[in-house]
């Protein structure tokens, strides 16, 4: 537990990726089995404790605490886990008889629930407050400190020797704390066999690209489609069923279960998720209804139905085709529709493009009339290959809208931004009753550089108005140019409104609150990227 507890703490620290590349693969060099399996289970999410509940936490800390203690403290420092290891009394008890993880885990799992509050007191009493940390991020969740599963199973290829490409193949197969997956990676086993198996492959990436660039290209030599405004996503359909990937190789099948029923048909599937239908599309709003669930309900499944939109053919049967040229790839895929037993799905439609200057009308025609986000442009020859090869995919993206938005109210990041203000929640104007009020629209914590995030900081420090917990509303008189890839409305908000991607693209230190957009004039712009 100690070592995996100041693994934490160096994530969270690291400043770049490849800085928490190196820690993640140092540590599962050297610790032993199976608590690299579990500590690597909690850092994918994969690991699910049930019984522990962040109330049974609060209970806890407000027992050795007090109360009002323990609620003035988590006001300021906003974390449950993070306030509860603080404020715990520290012990002089043994630190040889914190338990290892695989103890840990294993006595979580065989725990009731009403004994859980009191497993974890008799750990926290003889644990350092990081390790207290450690412990309470797992049994509530919410771990933030950086890594994605991609990042974790880069850093297994690379403390192995392995190829990525390999790891992700065979995840779908493995559990925690996957003594399968590590045996293989040591030459102690043969590899999981992934023969019959509905398995996740490596997708393959686009770069973006210019108007210039665009304008160079031969155009007989390219496919052109509309780049779509979901998910990526991968179906495979094999003897042991159906499965939905993301595009990191994450298993979304139980948040989509009318897309991961049994299919007749056998292969894989390349495309992008849509919220609605092939007839009448929805918004990415509407989609993100469905997004990061571990079950959804019939009820959700009817008020938010999606389809997948298919534009590559990976395997067909027994047969992987990722070396055929894409023109031979789509072929196959146009012949095998009839035969695809999906419920929901259409195929993407192959664009006609003669010349520069018809292909500029395309991406033009993404901003005013085609819900889409831009173009797709790829290589006829090219085959599937993992990553972002050179020269094969491109992404020729419309330009994003911008809008002037007032900052409301800021609340302090995580990891190197723990300490700094750098989570804004930014509005606009509404007519209202009593004259114009402004309203949230979006949260935005991107785009600005460490040197403007300091001044950002110092902003909030020095205007604040009220305190809600960690949140701080600030005076009303920062705009900021905000820039996002398309807008929605929305039943949720307020506003009535919902953005997509927003990031800061300019502080305008320069301008008057009065002179940022109102709510009517971003609705306005909802009919100019093609969501009715």
């Amino acid at each position: 537990m100690k070592a995996f507890s100041a693994l934490l703490r160096a994530l969270i620290f690291a400043p770049r990726r490849t800085v928490k590349l190196r820690h993640l693969a140092s540590w599962l060099q050297d610790t032993p089995h199976p608590d690299r399996g579990w500590g690597l289970a909690v850092l994918t999410g994969d690991l699910m404790l049930s019984h522990a509940r962040p109330a049974v936490v609060r209970e806890l800390a407000s027992e050795v605490t007090g109360q009002q203690l323990f609620s003035l403290s988590y006001d300021f420092v906003g974390d449950l886990a993070e306030t509860t290891a603080l404020l715990w009394p520290d012990t002089k008890a043994d630190m040889a008889a914190v338990p290892t993880l695989d103890m840990l885990v294993t006595q979580l799992q065989r725990t009731q629930r009403a004994q859980i509050k009191q497993c974890l007191r008799g750990w926290l009493d003889i644990m350092d407050s990081d390790q207290r940390w450690a412990l309470l991020k797992m049994v509530t969740g919410g771990l933030r400190v950086g890594v994605s599963g991609r990042l974790a199973r880069l850093a297994l290829a690379e403390a192995f020797g392995r190829e990525i490409e390999e790891i992700e193949e065979i995840w779908p197969l493995v559990t925690p704390p996957y003594t399968e997956l590590f045996q293989w990676l040591e030459g102690s086993a043969a590899r999981p066999s992934s023969h019959g198996r509905a398995v996740f492959r490596p997708v393959m990436l686009a770069h973006p690209i210019d108007t210039e660039q665009a304008g160079k290209l031969d155009m007989s030599q390219w496919q052109f489609e509309w780049k779509w405004d979901g998910i990526r996503v991968q179906l495979a359909s094999a003897e042991d069923g159906v499965r939905l990937f993301s595009r990191t190789g994450d298993d979304i099948s139980a948040a989509f279960p009318e897309l991961s029923r049994p299919m007749r048909w056998r292969g894989v599937l390349d495309g992008e998720l849509l919220a609605g239908s092939p007839e009448r599309l929805g918004s990415f709003n509407d989609l993100q209804q469905r997004l990061n669930r571990k079950r959804v309900s019939a009820r959700m499944i009817a008020d938010n139905p999606v389809f997948m939109r298919i534009y590559d053919l990976l395997v067909c049967g027994d047969d992987d085709i990722r070396s055929w040229p894409l023109t031979r790839r789509r072929a196959l895929l146009s012949g095998q529709h009839n035969n695809i037993d999906l419920p929901a799905f259409d195929l993407s439609e192959i664009l006609a493009v003669s010349d520069a200057e018809n292909l500029e009308r395309l991406r033009c025609a993404s901003e005013i009339g085609v819900q889409a986000e831009g173009l797709m442009i790829k290589a006829k020859g090219s085959a599937y290959l993992a990553g972002r090869p050179r020269g094969c995919w491109y992404k020729f993206k419309r330009d994003p809208f911008r809008a002037d938005l007032v900052v409301l109210y800021a609340q302090r990041g995580h990891g190197r931004r723990s300490s700094l203000y750098s989570d804004y929640t930014l509005g606009a104007w509404q007519a209202g009753d009593g004259g114009p009020q402004l309203v949230p629209v979006c949260k935005a914590y991107s785009g600005f550089s460490d040197k403007e995030l300091s001044r950002l900081d110092k902003f909030v420090r020095e205007h604040t108005i009220n305190r809600f917990g960690p949140v701080r509303e600030v005076e009303h008189k920062l705009v900021v140019e905000v820039a996002f890839d398309s807008v929605h409305r929305s039943r949720r908000h307020k506003s009535g409104l919902a953005m997509r991607f927003p990031r800061f693209h300019a502080i305008r230190w320069d301008k008057q609150a009065e002179q940022a957009d109102d709510v009517a004039t971003i609705m306005g712009l909802i009919a100019d990227n093609g969501v009715r």
